[in-house]
């Protein structure tokens, strides 16, 4: 299952803290149309769909988070940690969802699409039958 990509950011660090910086026009594999931030209490979940078209560029900026995700077939987990200095890519049509290990935890998301209502797959087994075509 290679429907992800883990992007390696670049941090610079001294004794006053951390700078990760994010060059919207080199660094990432995909161009941002939409930023959100999703906040979540620990243990809930959020996401839980798919998407048709859209990708989607995990930030953790706060707390830990586990990005699962699936293609039907296979299920991942990579745990998301500001610590880690990664971004992850999930491409269109991977089921995805995030649970959050810690309160107050926050992760943006960059999407590669503006917000389309229709390009959602909500129902696990529509994703199924979507995949399977």
């Amino acid at each position: 299952m290679k429907r992800y990509k883990i992007i390696k950011l670049k941090s610079f660090s001294n004794n006053t803290g951390k700078l990760i910086p994010i060059d919207f026009s080199r660094d990432l594999p995909i161009k941002i149309k939409r930023i959100f931030y999703i906040f979540g209490k620990k243990n809930s979940i959020r996401g839980d769909h798919a998407h048709k078209k859209c990708c989607q560029l995990f930030f953790p900026i706060k707390g830990s988070v586990d990005l699962i995700f699936t293609n039907g077939n296979k299920k991942k987990i990579i745990r998301l940690n500001p610590k880690n200095n990664v971004a992850v890519l999930i491409y269109n049509l991977v089921w995805c969802k995030l649970k959050f290990l810690s309160n107050n935890s926050i992760v943006m998301v960059g999407c590669d699409r503006k917000y389309e209502f229709k390009d959602y797959i909500e129902e696990y087994e529509n994703f199924l039958k979507i995949i399977k075509k």
